[in-house]
């Protein structure tokens, strides 16, 4: 008997990277289909709220308010250095001067968000909408700044704005981590056994996709948003890497450092329960 399990993940190229073997059978999961569900990763922080999805990227954030029925995975997620959210202006400027100002955030529950919170007070008067439109957002004047991610790393230049902050390269000096953006989560209902051989498919899936990278191209060019090459293949070196294989002992230290900070500052509940379902 075929149990059919709900997996959502974002539509960027990472995400359709490290996904595009699995949920196209190039990885046998014996007794499992897989209905992928492909949303921007602040609608998939708000289904996985609501308990709609067995699997899902998310970001961390989120996942500090889903501990209790959601285990991480090792596999999958986005974690590294170099590539945190920026903050950007029309204007060159300064964090300082940005207090108390509108700030456009691509959703509540991001890690964009959450490292905004964390770099100090004074940043909560935030907007929130996709983060395809902050830059132009930004660019037209609706938003005194916004705090870009995703391949809006590499494109805001073409908008006219200036970046202010690199909220990654902060927490990279004030804590030596890595920066943890975005995890894939399973239900922890689903049980150990189950949850270790989903963890072990997704790896498989992204070391095929590393194997047979001409392969993927067509499903991430139609999620993609029409970007360029470059910009995709970009994109995927900076997200997709030793991490997303297996976050091991580093990464597991950086979630755990950001959650300590979260915690202490009221902005997640606290939790007892491990990270993982081992």
């Amino acid at each position: 008997m075929t149990r059919t399990l709900s997996l959502g993940y974002s539509p960027c190229p990472n995400d359709t990277f490290i996904f595009y073997a699995l949920v196209h059978g190039r990885i046998p999961l014996e007794g499992i289909q897989l209905r992928e569900r492909l949303e921007d990763v602040e609608t998939l922080n708000r289904l996985a709220l609501d308990a709609v999805l067995d699997l899902t990227k998310i970001s961390y954030h989120a996942l500090g308010h889903l501990r209790r029925d959601y285990a991480l995975l090792r596999s999958g997620g986005a974690l590294g250095r170099g590539c945190g959210p920026l903050v950007v202006t029309r204007q060159a400027a300064s964090m300082e001067a940005l207090r108390g100002c509108t700030i456009a955030i691509p959703g509540e529950l991001t890690t964009a968000n959450l490292l905004l919170q964390l770099y100090g007070a004074g940043y909560e008067n935030t907007s929130i909408m996709p983060f395809d439109r902050i830059m132009a957002a930004v660019q037209r004047g609706e938003v005194d700044a916004g705090v870009i991610i995703h391949e809006s790393r590499f494109t805001f230049p073409s908008y006219g704005l200036v970046q202010v902050a690199d909220l990654g390269a902060w927490w990279e000096r004030e804590t030596g981590h890595p920066i943890p953006l975005g995890g894939i989560l399973a239900r922890r209902s689903l049980g150990p056994e189950l949850i270790s051989r989903i963890d072990g498919a997704i790896r498989s899936s992204i070391e095929y996709a590393f194997a047979h990278p001409e392969e993927t191209k067509g499903y991430i060019k139609r999620h993609s948003q029409e970007l360029s090459d470059p910009v995709i293949e970009s994109h995927i070196g900076l997200y997709v890497n030793e991490f997303s294989l297996d976050l091991g002992v580093a990464g597991q230290a950086a979630i755990e450092e950001l959650f300590q900070r979260a915690e202490r500052r009221g902005i997640i509940p606290s939790c007892q329960l491990p990270l993982f379902v081992d």
